[in-house]
This record gives C-alpha cells, structure tokens and sequence, in this order.
C-alpha cells in the first residue's frame, strides 16, 4: 500500500553508474542512508493516529460505495438503485395519502423483504468495488503517514459496506414513517414499526456486507465477484422457497422455519418474525411463523455469519501481505 512517507534506502556511490571514480589513495565512505524524492507530495502536519487512519478509510469506501469521488459512470448503478429503493417508498405513501388509508400499504418490515432484489444488485455492484481493486493491485487512493494495521482496514471496509447498506434501506423506511405522519396516522403505531424496521435493517445491513465482502474477496477479478455475490443471495433464496412449498404441501409447517436458515434473507425473515413481531415472508400460500427455536438460531446464524466473514476478510488480507 502506498504511504506518503518518502521512500528509503541505501545508496552506495561504489559501482552506481556515473558516479565520479574515487581518488587514489583515499578510502571508500561507508555507505549511509538517503532519501530518495520519487514525486509524492509532500506532508508537514502532524501524523495521526490509528482512529484517524480508520475514519479516513471508512470515508473513503462509504463514498465509493455511491460513486462519490468516482467517475461519473460509477455514479449510475448505486444512484438509480437508491432511486428505486426511495421510488417505492415515495409512491406508497402518496396511495395511503390520497386513498385516506388508516394504514401504510406494506409494513416498515415486510419493505427491505420485497424490495430484496434491489438490494441484492447494490451488494452484488459495491463490494467488488470495496475489495477487488486493492487486493488485486495492492493500491488504495489515499496516502497514510504510519502502516495501516490490517484489523483497521478490515473493520473500516466492513464498515463503509454495511453503513451504505443500511443508507440505502434505512432511506425509504424513514420517507414511509414522515409520510405516514403527514397522513396523520397512528403515531404510536407508526414510531414503534419504525424503529422495528430500523433493528431489522441494520441487521441485515451487518450481514449482507459480510456475505458480500467476503465473496467478492475471493477474486480480484471484479466481474467474477458480481456473479458470484448475486448468486450467492440468489440462489439460497430460490431453493429455500422450493423447499418451503413443499413442507406446505406436506403439512410439515415447523420445518418451514428452519429451512429459513439456509438464505440471508431468511434469516432476517426469521428474526424479524420471531422478535420484532413481524408478519413471516415464508413462500407458502399464507404466512407460517417460525417456531421460537428457529428464530433464535436464525440470531445465532447471522452473528456467527457476519463475524465469520469478518475473521475471514483478516486471513484474506493477510495472504494478500497487508
């Protein structure tokens, strides 16, 4: 990784082309150490410490994540997703504001569920921009005055990706809730599903940039990380449907719940239905909750999920030699 410090090395004249023939007689100088000025530029402030290091990173990725500080073509894919994700939000409120509903069409819950698919395509886009640049050329846009430690890195990447996740599904949840306030519903009602939403989200935010980050960090390559990140959320989501229709079939509802397990976006489900008293999202003709067991390991599974890919993003970046 690059450092603002400038380059040090040893310099010897003997045996360095052009340099000028010693005197007879005269003994050779020991060799001592210079500084060679290779074009950065310079710095004369006070060097900070870690927490300013890691401030600076996370800034740095955030901004990225919506092409902020990018090309203007890097700009598109974050903005019109954002835009979907505030679009939706934005035409719901307008139909519970002109129809005179006592409701919000769609629960703050059941929102970051059935616009998944957006969400899906942000994670899938923005991660391999996070990781797949610096691990394949071993660069990063900014200089530091000290060595980045790796535990810094990590946790400042893994932070920016959940933070512009947590943006971009916290934004339409609070569009719903001013809405719903200006339509003068509930207010009770409406803070309390707010603020279940907001738990919910984060959540999800904390586990979806793990998952993202670290199988985008598999490849250096970042067309591969795409694919392989929307397949990933894909693909769980579509087997975990099938087998959930077929525990409907057979009458067999509690399995329903555990099968939520093997699909990020089952596990919040699970979580959100079990603690936060969320209506289940299950792919059944109506909706099943999860046993009370199933919800807990649904908790359990995303913790150990994201601190999984966090202990795996350190071993990457240390074979990578950061």
């Amino acid at each position: 990784m690059p450092t603002d410090a400038p380059a040090t090395g040893n310099s010897g004249a003997t045996g360095k082309p052009g340099a000028p023939a010693e005197a007879p007689g005269t003994s050779t100088p020991a060799a001592t150490d210079v500084i060679h000025d290779i074009g950065y530029r310079h710095y004369e402030g006070p060097r900070l410490g870690r927490g300013y290091a890691r401030r600076s990173l996370f800034t740095q990725s955030l901004r990225a994540a919506y092409g902020l500080g990018r090309s203007a073509k890097s700009k598109v894919p974050p903005a019109l997703l954002f835009g979907i994700m505030c679009l939706v939000a934005l035409i719901l409120v307008a139909v519970a504001i002109g129809t005179s509903m006592d409701e919000l069409p769609l629960e703050y819950t059941d929102y970051a569920i059935y616009l998944q698919p957006v969400i899906f395509l942000f994670i899938a886009a923005q991660a391999p921009v996070s990781v797949s640049r610096d691990l394949r050329f071993r660069t990063v846009p900014l200089y530091f005055s000290r060595p980045v430690e790796r535990l810094d890195y990590v946790s400042a990447k893994y932070a920016a990706m959940a933070g512009a996740l947590f943006i971009l599904t916290a934004t339409p949840l609070l569009i719903l809730y001013v809405g719903a306030l200006l339509a003068k519903l509930d207010f009770t009602d409406q803070t309390k599903g707010f603020a279940q939403a907001l738990l919910s989200v984060a959540l999800l935010s904390v586990l979806f940039a793990g998952i993202g980050l670290a199988i985008a960090a598999l490849t250096p390559r970042r067309g591969f990380g795409v694919a392989a990140v929307i397949a990933a959320f894909i693909v769980p989501f579509g087997a975990v449907g099938a087998l959930q229709g077929i525990a409907w079939e057979q009458d067999n509802l509690g399995a329903i719940g555990w099968f939520a397990l093997f699909s990020p976006i089952g596990i919040i489900d699970n979580i959100q239905s079990t603690f936060l008293g969320a209506t289940p999202s299950t792919a059944s003709p109506e909706p099943v909750d999860p046993s009370t067991a199933a919800g807990g390991a649904a908790l359990l599974v995303a913790l150990a999920l994201a601190a999984g890919c966090f202990l795996f993003l350190l071993r990457r970046y240390r074979k990578a030699g950061l």
